[in-house]
């Protein structure tokens, strides 16, 4: 099982970045699927996430600026985060997540400057 993080970057405030994991081992239709991040110094934060029937749900700190969605045929997860702010800088990850079976990503940085 692999998942793959990637579109992070350096932005400045205000602006947008869409990260995305590709997932190889299983099926982002079947498993619930979710991004975090982590700051330095804090606890790992759950953002969003997707169920198998596809209703998002998000963290009250990014609604309405994070939009997750999927795309079954590409077997890939989107984060789509716009009006970026400082506070969001940190380490972002994506995780597949069914019954027992439990995977992460190995994170793509965030970094928003003021």
């Amino acid at each position: 099982v692999q998942l793959v993080e990637s579109g992070g970057g350096l932005v400045q405030a205000g602006g947008s970045l869409r990260l995305s994991c590709a997932a190889s081992g299983v099926s982002v239709s079947i498993y619930a699927m979710a991004w975090y991040r982590q700051a330095p110094g804090k606890q790992r934060e759950l953002l969003a996430g997707i169920s198998r029937t596809g209703t998002p749900n998000y963290a009250d700190s990014v609604k309405g600026r994070f939009t997750i969605s999927r795309d079954n045929a590409k077997n890939t997860v989107y984060l789509q985060m716009n009006s970026l702010k400082p506070e969001d800088t940190a380490v972002y990850y994506c995780n597949a997540k069914l019954m027992v079976w439990d995977y992460w990503g190995q994170g793509t940085q965030v970094a928003v400057s003021s």
